[in-house]
């Protein structure tokens, strides 16, 4: 995939992404708000008749409200359907219904969602007090599946590594007592006991591993192993492991802790082999950052000193947070210049105080994502976005307002 097909599938993940969000709020009354998944390979025709037989049969339903509006709603589709000769590349999926708009009130809701990130595999009709989002929600799951294992001989955690995301999951505590032995026992017992002792953990930390990764053996990329020496390399010279697992086995790593942090430091020490997993390049850019922030000066953060960097052409690349979930507001103001206000997605447009004093009514209100990234294309400036799933994407988010950049030259903005 190239860089630039790699951006424009970002930037389509996260339009389905607030549309799937948007969706999840509503509710209906009751059994009343419809969905319908199409695969690219059914006939437009053979919807538009399952939605006419659906329409015909809600005429049994005893409540007149939820009557009138499931046939409502699939009328609604029906006339969407209208403008389709055929589905587009990966299907499409169409909400329809009256959800809840307070006070008792309900309004009319109708989405079609064309070409979702991954193929609908087959058609589905389904008609409930919410909208089915969880098929779109598992085509937008980061990608990437490996298995973590860390381990010493007092203690040991299993997880996964699932897109950016690390997973702990399962944990064990060993009995292999220490080197010193007690008094009375021959060095020759205790080193026998010590060494079963040793073989009874390695077969615990093997049978979790085993449980949790052979189910999904067949989506696992790898799995990787992480301790100190000579403890990894027991354990894998052993073939404690599932022979299918053994063979997934992508490297041991030295790493010193084996508590549910060690996970987090196995990803870290296997960067090479997971160059190319997704949560890498995160990373690397996020690092990047930070290092340009604290011994360079080609780095900008928080909305108005990036926007203005990205105006003059001067950022490299513009780093978004997957999670920012924000408006830009545009006010004119009387001498001529125009003020942007960053707000909440979910809060009412405000007035605006404008630096004469003047106060002023929204002239534009748009997606801060949308936004920024307008200027970026204009200005052939590359978007990434940052998962909030580790802790420097966290830190984007939470201590820089989820809107940062890495600079072409220095600007002092």
């Amino acid at each position: 995939m190239s860089q630039q097909e790699g951006e424009e599938s970002d930037r389509k993940k996260y339009e389905f992404r607030k549309v799937i969000e948007e969706l999840d709020e509503y509710e209906g009354s009751g059994t009343q708000l419809v969905t319908i998944y199409v695969p690219e390979d059914r006939r437009i025709s053979d919807v538009v008749a399952h939605v006419t037989q659906e329409h015909s049969e809600a005429s049994n339903i005893k409540s007149k409200q939820t009557r009138t509006n499931v046939q409502d709603a699939l009328t609604s589709i029906k006339d969407r359907l209208r403008y389709y000769d055929n589905p587009p590349e990966n299907g499409m999926v169409l909400f329809s219904g009256a959800v809840n708009s307070g006070g008792g009130q309900t309004e009319m809701v109708t989405k079609v969602l064309e070409g979702p990130p991954q193929s609908v595999e087959s058609f589905r009709y389904h008609c409930d007090s919410a909208f089915l989002t969880e098929p779109l929600e598992h085509m937008l799951a980061d990608k990437g599946l490996y298995g973590l294992i860390v381990l010493d001989r007092r203690e040991a955690n299993v997880g996964w590594l699932r897109g950016k995301r690390v997973e702990p999951v399962k944990s064990a505590s060993s009995l292999v007592p220490g080197k010193q032995r007690k008094g009375g026992q021959s060095a020759q017992r205790f080193a026998r006991l010590r060494l079963e002792a040793i073989d009874n953990f390695y077969q615990e930390v093997a049978e979790m591993a085993n449980d949790l990764f052979v189910p999904e053996r067949h989506d696992l990329q790898g799995v990787l192993v992480g301790g100190p020496s000579p403890t990894k390399d027991e354990f894998l010279d052993g073939d404690y492991l599932h022979h299918e697992l053994q063979d997934k086995v992508l490297g041991k790593f030295d790493v010193a802790y084996t508590d549910e942090s060690g996970l987090y430091d196995l990803v870290d020490a296997a960067e090479d082999v997971l160059a190319d997993a997704e949560i890498m390049e995160d990373k690397e850019l996020m690092q990047d950052f930070f290092k340009q922030l604290h011994d360079g000066n080609k780095a900008t953060y928080g909305f108005e000193p990036t926007r203005e960097n990205l105006v003059m052409g001067s950022v490299e690349t513009l780093l978004i947070s997957e999670d920012l979930r924000k408006d830009v507001v545009t006010y004119d103001c009387p001498d001529g210049t125009e003020e942007y206000e960053l707000i909440d997605s979910r809060k009412n447009t405000p007035t605006h105080t404008c630096d004469d004093g003047t106060e002023v009514e929204a002239e534009e209100r748009e997606d801060a994502i949308e936004f920024l990234i307008n200027i970026a294309e204009q200005r052939g400036t590359d978007t990434k976005f940052i998962s909030t799933d580790f802790e420097k994407g966290d830190q984007l988010y939470n201590a820089f307002g989820g809107i940062a950049g890495l600079l072409r030259y220095s600007t002092g903005v």
